[in-house]
């Protein structure tokens, strides 16, 4: 019974010294009141203009068979 106890209570000091690191890493990876977070504002500025870019693209190779598509389909209606 003393070495269940003994096992216990080592896993125990495991389980709070982990504890205590995780607190430790959460404390420092939180800011402070007073500091303010800025962000990554070059990366969201670069996926909005790659974005931008590939919806241009994409809307410049498409337009011929998206105009073609809504002829075709006007026609069909009109019949």
């Amino acid at each position: 019974m003393k070495t269940i106890a003994i096992k216990w209570s080592n896993v125990s000091v495991r389980a709070l010294a982990c504890q205590k690191v995780l607190m430790e890493g959460t404390r420092r990876a939180t800011p402070r009141p007073g500091e303010q977070e800025r962000g990554d504002v070059p990366g969201w500025v670069m996926i909005t203009l790659m974005s931008a870019v590939l919806v241009a693209g994409l809307l410049a190779l498409a337009t011929p068979a998206l105009n073609d598509l809504f002829n075709q389909a006007m026609a069909k209606v009109g019949k």
